[in-house]
């Protein structure tokens, strides 16, 4: 029993402030660092699952081993590591911005990446890249899967222009799976010769048959048909556009199919 009012007053509530300080020096140093490693630890990392079902990080959240410059031999200034994700400065302009992952090159392959853009930005990936002094750019001889903020970009945008599209080739169903800058989007692709899809947030957006009939029509008459090499190779590099716009890359994966 308290001797006095003072003692019943004053040992409950120094208990209570010795509680309250260790939950706080908990989340600083060790609870709350805890929670935050482990969701930095969700990002550019294989479960088990994937590493069976033959996935491979592109992108470890720390370094920019595999990527150079298009047609360089290193990284080009405007990319960078930035808080787990690679990171375009938006200084790329038509030629010498775009980087790509020389490791291997890849022909059926399956493809994830996350990625976020500034407000009015405009990037894209890449595949069957082919370099050479030829090819000043990547996209004479890739296609594009376009990354775009569709709700905020200055000019109006074509249908083929439009975010999650086989850029200048086949025009992408987005409705209901477009997210403002500055969020994370996350875009698949899936190629093979039978049929190659792009899904972006989970909602496919393209199909289509790559060298088809209706593929070389679409080619001949539209974007391309000054460019004989655009989409003819069966394999190439897999490669990232800085189009003078800051993007946020993480999680980059592939396998192949």
């Amino acid at each position: 029993m308290c001797k006095s009012w003072i003692e019943c007053y004053t040992l409950p509530s120094v208990a209570f402030f010795l509680l309250f300080m260790a939950c706080g020096e908990a989340t600083k140093d060790g609870g709350g660092q805890g929670v935050v490693q482990e969701h930095a630890h969700k990002d550019n990392r294989l479960t088990d699952q994937e590493k069976e079902e033959g996935w491979k990080l592109l992108f470890d959240g720390n370094s920019t081993d595999g990527w150079r410059g298009y047609n360089q031999e290193s990284l080009p200034e405007n990319w960078l590591v930035e808080n787990g994700t690679l990171k375009s400065l938006g200084k790329g302009g038509d030629v010498g911005g775009d980087i790509v992952y020389d490791k291997e090159e890849y022909d059926n392959f399956e493809i994830v990446i996350d990625w976020k853009i500034e407000k009015g930005g405009n990037s894209g990936f890449f595949y069957h890249i082919v370099e050479g002094e030829q090819y000043p750019v990547a996209y004479h001889t890739a296609p594009e899967y376009q990354m775009i903020d569709q709700l905020g970009f200055p000019q109006n945008l074509e249908p083929w222009q439009s975010i999650g599209g086989d850029y200048g080739m086949y025009n992408p169903d987005y409705e209901g799976a477009v997210r403002p800058a500055g969020e994370w989007n996350t875009s698949r692709i899936r190629f093979t010769e039978e049929e190659v899809s792009y899904w972006l947030n989970g909602k496919k957006t393209v199909s289509f048959v790559p060298w088809s009939e209706d593929w070389h029509e679409r080619k001949g008459a539209g974007k391309w048909k000054d460019y004989p090499d655009y989409g003819e190779s069966r394999s190439g590099l897999i490669g990232l556009q800085d189009h003078g716009s800051q993007i946020w890359f993480k999680n980059i994966k592939i396998r192949e199919l």
